[in-house]
């Protein structure tokens, strides 16, 4: 049974960084690319970015590019997401969710299809 547990969150102002973190359980970790997606409420999911299984191959969402990187570590079958310069339009709960490539990844969310298996991590900031 794949469990997810999502951390890092948290309330922040305008400008600020935060690192979200994703360790995953129950499957092989470095056999899937991984990404994180959010949702702020009353809107539809928004890919933030993935990542290939071995870090090559990385895709960010347009409204992040420049301020958020995403990595991993295979060893800890952990997912980061360092966010910079973070906006009020960035708060949302971030999930991550893996997927069997980083092209699978993007089109399992815009299908409705990429499922969440944690609680998420809430990013609040403020003005």
């Amino acid at each position: 049974q794949v469990q997810v547990v999502e951390s890092g969150g948290g309330f922040v102002q305008a400008g600020a960084s935060l690192r979200l973190s994703c360790t995953v359980s129950g499957l092989t970790f470095d056999d899937y690319a991984m990404g994180w997606f959010r949702q702020a409420p009353g809107k539809q999911r928004e890919g933030v970015a993935s990542i290939s299984w071995n870090s090559d191959t990385i895709y960010y969402g347009d409204s992040v590019k420049g301020r958020f990187t995403i990595s991993r570590d295979n060893a800890k079958n952990t997912v980061y997401l360092q966010m910079t310069n973070l906006k009020p339009e960035d708060t949302a709960t971030y999930y991550c969710a893996h997927a069997t490539s980083g092209n699978d990844w993007w089109a399992l969310l815009r299908s409705g299809s990429l499922r969440a298996r944690g609680q998420g991590t809430l990013v609040t900031v403020s003005s």
